[in-house]
């Protein structure tokens, strides 16, 4: 790969030759904590049960690719979790989940440009269900929290797909959807921030880092390092 080139201001390529049609790709993968919203959820789940700086401290070390097991280390912190209720994660959700800059209008660009969108996440149905219908999201895949009695037991449940989604989940996700749809993995667009994105951001024809860890900007064909997420549209026409 060549090597990175400033296209913009905050914005660094490495790869490609710009300007590419939008349209010339079918489908378009995002991250969803940190990615097409504000927060990590799980962090912020953990604040209830007083374990914020413990639980975060484990997200920052797995997103950095410090952790090299996604799933050993997502089990770690929703055990930190049990005994939440899901009064909170519906407050979680209202007042401090917040969809990123350009999140909107980069997805209703690609929807207009006739891509299939997909949501591939480690968060959590709760939160992923929300964030797709309130984007017009096509798909969503992520991890289900068991809940008993309105609190969080500190285990997920499986899911007819498997038990965790994490990097390789989400990189299988994207291959699966790509040949459901009849298209080459090369036809697919892939945006994240960590390292359990690198999997499918490989896969994908565009790989396409945001606001993202050291190890993920140097590996992604764009890196979109100030601004919103629509600022792929600069590269995209």
């Amino acid at each position: 790969m060549s090597a990175p080139t400033a296209f913009a201001p905050g914005l660094v390529i490495q790869g490609i030759q710009p300007p590419l049609r939008l349209s010339d790709f079918k489908l378009i993968a995002f991250d969803m904590d940190s990615t097409l919203i504000n927060i990590e959820c799980v962090d912020e789940i953990a604040d209830a049960a007083g374990r914020k700086a413990e639980v975060a401290a484990i997200t920052e070390a797995a997103m950095q690719g410090l952790i090299t097991d996604y799933k050993e280390s997502l089990r770690q912190r929703v055990a930190l979790l049990r005994g939440v209720s899901v009064s909170h994660l519906e407050s979680v959700f209202t007042e401090r989940l917040r969809f990123n800059p350009g999140a909107r209008e980069l997805i209703d660009a690609a929807k207009a440009a006739g891509l299939t969108t997909l949501l591939v996440s480690g968060g959590f149905t709760f939160f992923s269900d929300r964030v797709k219908a309130g984007l017009g999201i096509d798909f969503a895949r992520s991890n289900r929290l068991e809940v008993e009695g309105g609190l969080l037991t500190g285990r997920m449940v499986d899911q007819p797909w498997g038990d965790i989604c994490d990097g390789a989940e989400k990189r299988r996700t994207l291959l699966e959807v790509a040949s459901l749809m009849g298209i080459d993995p090369s036809q697919a667009i892939a945006v994240g921030d960590g390292a359990n994105d690198l999997p499918m951001m490989g896969a994908a024809g565009l790989s396409v880092a945001y606001h993202a860890k050291p190890a993920v900007r140097a590996q992604a064909k764009v890196a979109i390092n100030e601004g919103g997420l629509d600022r792929l549209l600069e590269v995209l026409r």
